[in-house]
């Protein structure tokens, strides 16, 4: 069983422990250790990344009754290949570093996401059924559909909490103490016997993925107490206090499973959307030298005019090819009984079915018609054309 350092002190960046096993997989190195502060998968929260000794950890894994695998590279960044000669042997003592970038972002979205699914519930009965905490963007899978005023009003009340700073206590209680507790959701009978070791009860979480809120009652729990906000049972990294949060922002949602999932952004991630949307915006009022807010109103006047446009190009085209029919039915060779038009002329594969579909109007003509243009093919144009032709016949 591998001691968990991230339990109690999940802003503990670097730690020493003793190698307990190594073997290969896949050609990386599993590694294991007494004591770990890498957070493997579990809970929807991705795993930790970093180094150990010189191997760079990319992989980090809760799939055997509590030890924790460590996946790592068999090539430093240094480039020196470690396989047989590894100083990562049991017994031997390595130094590991948490990516601190990424640990942190996990942070605040995780325990943004707790702060917003309190108010999804206190707010207005909508319980969480899933999170997922992505690459890019974060998921929270509610019971039932909101209306965006509802979200809106959710999203102020969490961002209210960010905002007092509360504090984000960590909390253990046994499975009776925690049954008097106002936990946002109820517990629920352990599901597997692979739960049975006390520490992953104490995390509150199953081997694999966990529901929202929904740990194993057995042993000791751990838990996460949003000041006077939110109870959890949960064993992922928090930040200390909720304004390290820094702004829970919805992005967008949709209907899912008969419930709503929402997206969300939280700290970093809404500044570095932000910063993208403001980017797109400011390169459309540029362009269009209009206000941000009169954007959507420019666009569509937009596409309004650009339709109208297409409209009366089509009339002119129209227009213009009954003319050029004319002066081009004139160089019609006779074939047989019939007037044939063979022609290579500058226009695209639109115009030349409206020039041909002129010319063949006139009683007795046929018509082949190739472009010159660079935008259409001469095998297109061609093509067309017969068409054309096989219609009049």
């Amino acid at each position: 069983m591998t001691q968990r350092l991230y339990y109690n002190d999940p802003y503990l960046r670097e730690f020493d422990a003793t190698v307990v096993g190594v073997s290969e997989r896949d050609d990386r190195l599993v590694v294991t250790l007494d004591r770990t502060a890498f957070y493997p998968t579990s809970g929807g929260q991705p795993f930790d990344t970093g180094t150990l000794g010189p191997l760079r950890v990319v992989d980090v894994l809760d799939e055997n009754g509590g030890t924790i695998e460590h996946l790592v590279d068999q090539v430093s960044d240094t480039g020196v290949r470690h396989v047989s000669d590894t100083s990562l042997t049991p017994g031997t003592t390595v130094h590991g570093v948490i990516d601190w970038t990424r640990r942190f972002d996990h942070m605040q979205q995780h325990t943004g996401q707790h702060v917003l699914s309190a108010a999804f519930d206190k707010l207005f009965g909508a319980r969480t059924v899933s999170f997922h905490l992505g690459a890019a963007v974060s998921t929270i899978d509610l019971a039932r559909e909101l209306t965006p005023a509802e979200i809106a009003a959710a999203e102020a009340e969490a961002n209210r909490i960010v905002w007092e700073d509360r504090l984000v206590a960590i909390r253990y209680a046994t499975a009776e103490e925690a049954a008097a507790l106002p936990l946002r959701k109820r517990l629920r009978p352990a599901r597997d016997a692979s739960l049975r070791d006390v520490e992953r009860d104490r995390a509150g979480v199953g081997p694999r993925e966990r529901k929202e809120g929904q740990p194993p009652d057995r042993g000791t729990l751990r838990l996460i107490d949003v000041e006077g906000f939110d109870l959890s049972a949960c064993g992922g990294t928090h930040v200390a206090r909720t304004g390290a949060i820094g702004i829970i922002a919805v992005g967008s949602w949709e209907r899912f499973k008969g419930g709503q999932r929402i997206e969300f952004l939280c700290g970093g991630r809404a500044l570095a959307r932000f910063r993208s949307l403001r980017d797109a915006v400011g390169g459309g009022v540029r362009l269009l030298s209009v206000l941000p807010e009169e954007l959507p109103a420019s666009i569509e006047r937009l596409q309004a005019d650009a339709k109208e446009q297409k409209r009366m190009l089509a009339t002119l085209q129209s227009e213009l090819a009954k003319y050029r029919a004319e002066e081009i039915a004139v160089s019609a060779e006779m074939v047989s009984d019939a007037r044939l038009v063979l022609r290579a002329i500058d226009a695209d594969a639109s115009g030349l079915k409206s020039l041909a579909t002129a010319i063949v109007a006139k009683p007795g003509h046929f018509v082949v018609l190739t472009s010159t243009s660079r935008q259409s093919g001469p095998r297109h144009a061609d093509r067309e054309v017969r068409r054309t032709r096989r219609r009049k016949s």
